[in-house]
């Protein structure tokens, strides 16, 4: 299994993420089904076979793992300028993770099962997920 962390260029908030998400009316013309979110980017991930299915992508918003989205199909796709891309096709739900500082990058990586952040689980020690935040960026989690 193989994971993909990406950007989330443009948005400062999970809140502003799930609100885009939200509003966003088509997915440049493809019709992918009801009940999925899509993202283009530009490259099929050669270790696509690795991540459908079983892998998630991990959102990076305003320099932070904030969340994640199962990943359920890459299909090649083709741009309004004739160019290859890939779309991502994501199960909908936003799955909060311990946030973890990650600094800036271009495009999309791999991310391993052993490098990715756990996820919250409701639990009294996930409360506060901005104290988890702070606590990581000193060291102590």
């Amino acid at each position: 299994m193989m994971h993909m962390i990406k950007l989330c260029v443009g948005v400062a908030t999970l809140e502003e993420l799930e609100s885009y998400r939200s509003e966003r009316a088509h997915w440049w013309g493809a019709d992918y089904g009801e009940n999925v979110h899509v993202h283009r980017t530009r490259t099929m991930p050669k270790r696509a076979a690795e991540m459908e299915g079983q892998g998630s992508i991990y959102w990076v918003i305003a320099g932070v793992i904030r969340c994640r989205q199962q990943i359920l199909r890459l299909a090649a796709a083709t741009d309004g300028q004739g160019l290859s891309c890939c779309d991502i096709i994501m199960a909908p739900d936003l799955i909060r993770v311990s946030p973890r500082p990650k600094s800036a990058f271009q495009g999309w990586r791999y991310l391993t099962p052993e490098d990715a952040p756990p996820d919250l689980s409701g639990q009294p020690e996930d409360a506060d997920p901005e104290l988890a935040l702070e606590l990581s960026k000193l060291g102590l989690i």
